[in-house]
């Protein structure tokens, strides 16, 4: 027995190959331990407890969660505690939404050096957007932002990439002003892809001559990805700021803690077949299905399960755990806005009683009342 809300759900499709997938493909322990977890989550193997309600006394049996966070079952209230946090450190400014997409020719050598890699790809996105901002030419400001990763595309392809969040603007250097970007301009994207492809290939090859990374058999040098990677021009992507602060804040929940694919995604399972909905970007958005072979649906879903420990949140600038104290507060102070204030600060999931429900009613009025 387990709890079920959708029709059709990952944990069904794990359980349904659990003794085909793992004897026929080798999976390292993060991906066994995530394949394992999403198929016991909310399970009679797990246990359960009972939920009581303080105010009128009912009672409910319910399952045990995995809370692993690669299941998409497991989280809701993480992300409701997260984006409630971080919403109180964001300026009341617009925000831009930056994208930093690396080619496919760095595919593989991020693949079998995940950890380290996907280090490099904040670090090199972080750094070139803290030094195009900081350029006399453009803003010639301190910048601040949010940095997640993103290893999927819609169709569950392994597509590294970083969604950033941006305040449109930032402090002069003596951090005596908030000096505002243009409404609908930020910094020269073109200018900033060749700063990141710039930053991130000379980072890649230090890792490389130190032993930190390997490089793929079929390679000998990081030559030859190199000269492919400057063969390309790199796509950093910006879009227009966000008219409402309420609006970021929902945005950032619906990035921050996403798996690759959520349950209500998943159409139809039969005759070892799996059949999801997928957004197509290249024909504006417009939703299509795709069908796969069980095992290659797996195979894809496990390739984004991510290093053990591995942080998929990273802070720049000001917003960086070491300046939060002293320049997101110059910030806060010379804007002069009335700030968000965090609704779930100091409450745990106990003191709900294990009541998901309530946890989701005040994360909500605290979005309402960000705007």
């Amino acid at each position: 027995m387990e709890n079920q809300r959708q029709h059709i759900e990952l944990a069904e499709i794990f359980r349904d190959q659990a003794k085909t997938f793992p004897a026929t493909h080798r999976l390292c322990p993060e991906q066994q331990k995530a394949y394992t977890a999403i198929m016991e989550c909310r399970t009679a193997t797990l246990g359960g407890h009972t939920d009581r309600c303080e105010a009128c006394g009912y009672t409910m049996q319910s399952y045990n969660s995995c809370r692993n966070r690669h299941c998409p079952k497991c989280q809701l209230i993480k992300m409701a505690q997260w984006v409630d946090k971080i919403a109180s450190n964001l300026p009341s400014v617009p925000h831009f939404h930056i994208v930093f997409t690396i080619p496919s020719c760095l595919y593989q050598l991020f693949y079998i050096n995940q950890r380290v890699a996907y280090g490099l790809l904040f670090k090199a996105a972080g750094k070139a957007l803290l030094q195009c901002t900081r350029g006399s030419n453009y803003l010639g400001v301190q910048a601040g932002a949010v940095a997640l990763l993103h290893t999927w595309g819609q169709t569950l392809v392994y597509h590294p990439h970083i969604h950033m969040m941006v305040p449109s603007g930032g402090l002069s250097e003596d951090m005596t002003e908030w000096i505002a970007s243009g409404k609908k301009f930020f910094v020269p994207v073109k200018v900033l892809s060749c700063v990141f492809r710039g930053m991130l290939c000379r980072l890649l090859e230090q890792a490389i001559t130190a032993g930190e990374i390997r490089l793929p058999e079929t390679m000998e040098t990081f030559k030859p990805i190199k000269e492919a990677c400057y063969k390309k021009k790199w796509v950093v992507y910006c879009e227009k700021p966000f008219s409402q602060h309420n609006n970021l804040i929902q945005y950032l929940g619906h990035y921050s803690h996403r798996v690759a694919l959520s349950n209500n995604r998943l159409l139809e399972y039969k005759e070892n077949r799996v059949t999801f909905s997928y957004k197509d970007n290249q024909a504006g958005g417009l939703s299509k299905r795709m069908t796969l072979e069980a095992d290659e649906f797996i195979r894809r879903f496990l390739q984004h399960v991510l290093p053990c420990g591995f942080y998929k949140v990273r802070y720049f600038g000001f917003m960086a755990l070491c300046n939060m104290k002293e320049k997101l507060s110059a910030c806060f102070e010379l804007i002069g806005k009335t700030t968000f204030l965090p609704a779930l600060e100091g409450i745990t999931a106990g003191k709900y009683g294990g009541n998901l429900r309530a946890t989701i009613r005040m994360y909500a009025l605290n979005v309402r009342q960000a705007g």
